[in-house]
Formats: structure tokens, C-alpha cells, sequence
């Protein structure tokens, strides 16, 4: 009987765990929507992500910004890349590459200014950390004869 009862709720838990309700199912493909909450009108952060007030900073004048801003939410990290590579250039913003390494970097550019955006999956959240400052001039170098 004990072996039955162990049997029985096994496979319980196995078809259980199978399928995701269709609610749930759909949210996990469905895109993010950009929040009108964020520090800056110009950069979008997606829906149900919250500042974590104590990990950031921002610093604006009125020809400069600079900013460290991190975010927690419960997304998957891929549809937090697909989100940003589909609004930013809504902002104005040009992806100018991506780099992975376990989180994901995506660099941006518009006239002024440099984004860098990093998205780092946690066991069940994922962060995002967005860094914002002025773009470097371009130093030209005269060739070494």
C-alpha cells in the first residue's frame, strides 16, 4: 500500500508539472510592455520591474546625464533582450552590439549619449542595470611613421 500511495503521487506530481495552465503559458511569449515609471523618458523599462532604490544613483543637468540604475523583475532574461532590442530604437536609441557572457550586455547609442544595459538572469528574477552617461569624443590619432 505504502508503495501505491508513493506510485500514485508521483505520477500526480509528474503530469501535474507537465503542462502550465494557458494563462501562464501565453505570458511566457507574450512581449513586455514599457512602464511609464522609469528615471528617464527616453529609456523604457518593462512592465512589473522595480528600482531597487539602494543600488542606484542618477545625476542630470541640464546638458548631462549620468546614471546607474538597477531593476528587479520577474521576466525571463530573453524577453528582456527582445524588449530592448525592440524599444530602444523607439527612443532614438542605436544597438550598437551585444555581448554574452552568462548576463548579457547590450550597447546603445544616440547623438549625446551612451547606454550600456546589462541583463543578468537570477534564479527567479532578473536584474537589469542600466548605465547611462555621455558619449567620449573620438580622439583621432595621427599614424605612427
Amino acid at each position: 500500500m505504502k508503495n501505491f500511495l508513493c506510485l500514485f503521487i508521483l505520477t500526480y506530481l509528474i503530469l501535474g508539472c507537465g503542462s502550465l495552465p494557458k494563462s501562464q503559458e501565453s505570458s511566457l511569449y507574450k512581449p513586455l510592455e514599457p512602464t511609464i515609471s522609469g528615471r528617464f523618458t527616453d529609456i523604457p523599462i518593462p512592465g512589473g520591474f522595480k528600482l531597487l532604490q539602494n543600488e542606484s544613483y542618477s545625476f542630470f543637468t541640464d546638458n548631462v546625464r549620468v546614471a546607474v540604475l538597477k531593476y528587479s523583475g520577474r521576466a525571463d532574461a530573453e524577453r528582456v533582450i527582445n524588449f530592448y532590442k525592440e524599444q530602444m530604437p523607439i527612443y532614438n536609441w542605436d544597438l550598437i552590439n551585444i555581448i554574452e557572457y552568462g548576463r548579457r550586455l547590450l550597447n546603445f547609442e544616440n547623438e549625446k549619449e551612451s547606454c550600456i544595459i546589462s541583463i543578468e538572469p537570477k534564479k527567479f528574477s532578473t536584474k537589469i542595470t542600466i548605465s547611462l552617461g555621455p558619449k567620449t569624443a573620438k580622439k583621432i590619432e595621427k599614424p605612427i611613421k
